[in-house]
C-alpha cells in the first residue's frame, strides 16, 4: 500500500469522507501519478489549511502569469480547486465544474489506474 492509500484512509477514517470532501474530485485526484496524488491528498487535509491557502494563492498568480515559460494555464484551476475548501463561495462553482467533467468525461471518473501508472 503507497503513503498515498495510508493517508487517505487515514483521512476517510478520521472524517468519514474524503479529503476533499467530494468523492468525484478524491476519484480525480487518485488518477494522478502517485507522488502528485500523494501531494494534493495532504494539502487536502483539513490540517494542512495553512499550506493550502497560499499554495492555492500562488497557484492562481502563476495560472494569471502564465505567458511566462515555467508557468502554465494549469495551475490557475488547481488554485482555484484547493482554495475552494476554505472558501465556501468557490465550493458551488468547483461542485459545478466537476459536474460538468462528470458529463463530459465519465472515464476520468473510472477507479481503473492511468495509463502512466508505474505501479
Amino acid at each position: 500500500m503507497s503513503a498515498a492509500d495510508q493517508r487517505r484512509e487515514e483521512s476517510e477514517r478520521a472524517g468519514g469522507q474524503p479529503a476533499g470532501g467530494d468523492p468525484r474530485l478524491d476519484a480525480l485526484v487518485q488518477r494522478l501519478p502517485p507522488r502528485l496524488a500523494g501531494t494534493v491528498d495532504y494539502l487536502m487535509q483539513p490540517s494542512s489549511r495553512w499550506v493550502r491557502l497560499p499554495s492555492g494563492a500562488l497557484l492562481i498568480v502563476g495560472g494569471v502569469l502564465s505567458f511566462l515559460p515555467v508557468l502554465g494555464v494549469w495551475m490557475l484551476p488547481l488554485g482555484l480547486a484547493l482554495l475552494a475548501e476554505d472558501v465556501p463561495a468557490l465550493r458551488a462553482s468547483r461542485s459545478r465544474a466537476l459536474d460538468w467533467i462528470e458529463r463530459r468525461k465519465p472515464h476520468w471518473f473510472d477507479p481503473s489506474p492511468p495509463k502512466n501508472d508505474q505501479t
